[in-house]
């Protein structure tokens, strides 16, 4: 029997991953630790989420965070580093970009947050830099009690 190809290699499943991949991926990428209780609520909060899988191991993920109707935010496309460079963060994206064109409505705001130099990945989906007239922000909330 020949090798399996890249693609033939890799499931994508609608499916969120354990507390404990996603947590896992975040470390791999070098994301911030988060508890395994505000993983819990985050991740069932999502709206859509798949996995990419390999084997039985979950080596990447993407979700879509929002209100589901006005906002959609794309959240966490991980691929292990092991991963990368196959094509799965446009699977990724692909899937994500087929779960908007069937629930976003007409001017709905979709946004991301792109890791350091993968802004040109998300230009291929059409996403724009922000311009500097119209700036982004993010606030990451930390302990404010003494």
């Amino acid at each position: 029997m020949g090798e399996l190809s890249a693609e033939c290699e890799y499931r994508l499943l609608e499916m969120l991953p354990s507390i404990s991949d996603y947590r896992r991926l975040r470390a791999a990428v070098g994301w911030s630790e988060l508890s395994p209780e505000v993983v819990e609520k985050g991740l069932a909060s999502s709206l859509y989420s798949l996995c990419v899988c390999r084997g039985e191991e979950i080596v990447g993920c993407g979700r879509v965070v929002g209100d589901g109707a006005v906002y959609f935010y794309i959240q966490d496309v991980i691929v292990l580093p092991a991963h990368q460079g196959r094509g799965l963060g446009a699977r990724i994206m692909g899937r994500i970009m087929a779960y908007l064109d069937g629930h976003a409505h007409r001017n709905s705001f979709i946004a991301l947050m792109a890791a350091k130099d993968a802004a040109g990945f998300y230009e291929r989906y059409g996403f724009a830099r922000r311009p500097p007239d119209r700036p982004g922000m993010f606030l990451i909330w930390e302990d404010r009690n003494p």
